[in-house]
Order: structure tokens, then C-alpha cells, then sequence
């Protein structure tokens, strides 16, 4: 389990400082595609315009380019971690008991008795109190608004992508063959969007990690009530091998015994498997020193 621990950050975490790591990489790029090897204006009737500002490379570029590379890096590191965590998680699901040990008897009847189902998330939901839910689905709605308007495509995303490219000046032909210069006003600034979409996030994360936590209690229900159904089936075995052995002799005692340790083992294993997903979906990732600086920019410790 690469880079995964009992303390470091949440899921949401992780995927709110990838997606700033991504936004932060984005406004470099921006930065870095505005350079140009010159400044443009134009003289009209002794009014002097700027049809092209002026950008050099900054003496700082390496600088950037690092910053751009560890902002990456990183979220390359969170994705692989949120990806891990998944395929642990998967695993644990896939796993199946080994009864290979097991040696079987001659094939014989034996009585049916019953043996409880397990709950699915659906059942888990019902659990919730009346406010528990309600809250939920605040949450959720809260958490799905913010998101719309910071992330791809939305509306901030285009006012952040189209404001580098607004001119300082256009043109407006009142009559043919002769143009008027438009002044364009500028009342945003990339800085200013940035600080914004930084704000909405880290309300849309704390929105999200609220809808997460609901969604984790949920999960958590189903597996304890589930790890609650597997052992009583495991002593509903116990129990049904007592029967068979006062119903049975030899034989079938030694075919009763082998059926039940086969419920025994798989119930038991079931129940820990349980155990077991929840104590991975605790999980959190463990920062590599290296990426550290670049969390701290968007959590606080």
C-alpha cells in the first residue's frame, strides 16, 4: 500500500490540492504562452494606443518552470495514491477464503437452514436520522453548485481563460473606410480570479468533505451490520453442525463437520473482509516530503 497510512490527507483532500496543483499549472502555462518579443501601439490623431503589450521572459522563468513541474509532479503523486487506495480496496472485495486445506467427504444430504443476506448501501441510507439526511442532501447540493462554477468549463474557468486574451483596444468602424478606437476596461484581474476560485474551493472541499464523511458513515454501517449478519450466520453453523451431529452418526457426522467448518471459514472470512475494507477506506495518503511544500500552499496544517 504505497504512500498510504492512518494519518495524512483525506480523499477529498488530495483531490481538491490535485485540482489546484492543476489550476496553478494551468496559469503558468498561461503566463508562460503570453511572452512576446515585443510591445505594439499605434498613434491616432496624436493619441497613442497599445494594440500589443509588452511581455519578456521573466528573470525568474526557471523558477516557474520548476513550480510548474512540482505542481505536476504532485498531482501525479496524489492521483496514483487515490488510485492505490482504490485497487487496495478492490482487492480486499476480489478476495476469497482458502479452504484448499479442507478435505471432502463422500457428497451427502444435509437439512437446509437459513442463512441471512447482507445489506447493500441502500439499507445503509435508512439509517441516517431524518436531519443526518436532510443535511446530506444540503450538503450535496452545496458541494455540487460550488463545484460547477470553478471546475472545466465552467463559468469562472472561461472569465479566467478569455481575460489574458481581451485586447486593451478595439476597433469600431462608425463609417466606411474610417475606424474609431474602443477602449476596453478591464475590471477583473487574474490574480483576483485566482484568489476567487481558490476561495470557492476550499468551500466546495469542506462542502464535499462533509457529503464524504455521510457517504463514509454509510459505507461504515454496511460493513459493521454486515460483519454483524456474517457472524450470526457463522453461529446459525455452529449450531446447525450441532444438530446434524445428534441427527447423524459417523458419516455423516464427518460430512456435517466438513460442510460446517466450510460456512465457519468463509462466514468468519467475510466478516473480516468487511472489517478489513472499512480499515482500508480509513485510509489516507502519505505526503513525500518532497510534495509537502506544495500541499501547504492549498491546506493548512
Amino acid at each position: 500500500m504505497r504512500n498510504l497510512a492512518k494519518k495524512g490527507l483525506s480523499m477529498s483532500q488530495a483531490q481538491t490540492v490535485s485540482n489546484l496543483c492543476n489550476q496553478n499549472a494551468i496559469e503558468i502555462q498561461r503566463e508562460l504562452e503570453s511572452y512576446n518579443n515585443c510591445g505594439k501601439s499605434i498613434n491616432v490623431g496624436g493619441q497613442v494606443y497599445d494594440l500589443q503589450e509588452g511581455i519578456p521572459i521573466p528573470n525568474d522563468i526557471i523558477k516557474k518552470l520548476k513550480n510548474k513541474g512540482d505542481l505536476h509532479a504532485c498531482q501525479a503523486f496524489l492521483m496514483e495514491a487515490i488510485k492505490g487506495k482504490d485497487t487496495v480496496i478492490q482487492l480486499l472485495r476480489n478476495k476469497t477464503p482458502d479452504l484448499s486445506h479442507l478435505v471432502q467427504p463422500q457428497k451427502v444430504d444435509a437439512p437446509d437452514y437459513e442463512i441471512l443476506d447482507t445489506q447493500d448501501e441502500s439499507w445503509g441510507w435508512t439509517q441516517l436520522s431524518d436531519v443526518e439526511f436532510a443535511e446530506f442532501l444540503q450538503e450535496e447540493a452545496m458541494a455540487s453548485h460550488l463545484g460547477q462554477f470553478i471546475h472545466k468549463g465552467s463559468k469562472l474557468a472561461d472569465l479566467r481563460r478569455m481575460l489574458p486574451l481581451t485586447p486593451s483596444i478595439e476597433w469600431f468602424t462608425v463609417e466606411d473606410g474610417k475606424k474609431t478606437p474602443v477602449k476596453v476596461t478591464k475590471h477583473h484581474v487574474s490574480s483576483a480570479l485566482m484568489s476567487l476560485h481558490e476561495e470557492i474551493a476550499e468551500a466546495h472541499r469542506k462542502h464535499e468533505q462533509r457529503v464524504n464523511y455521510f457517504k463514509a458513515k454509510v459505507k461504515n454501517l454496511v460493513s459493521d451490520e454486515n460483519a454483524r449478519i456474517q457472524k450470526e450466520n457463522a453461529n446459525n453453523a455452529a449450531k446447525f453442525l450441532k444438530l446434524e451431529k445428534e441427527l447423524n452418526q459417523n458419516y455423516q457426522l464427518a460430512m456435517d463437520a466438513y460442510n460446517g467448518e466450510i460456512l465457519r471459514l468463509t462466514m468468519e472470512f467475510n466478516s473480516q473482509r468487511e472489517l478489513n475494507i472499512k480499515d482500508a477506506a480509513a485510509l489516507r495518503i502519505s505526503v513525500d516530503p518532497r510534495f509537502q511544500h506544495i500541499v501547504d500552499m492549498f491546506i493548512e496544517s
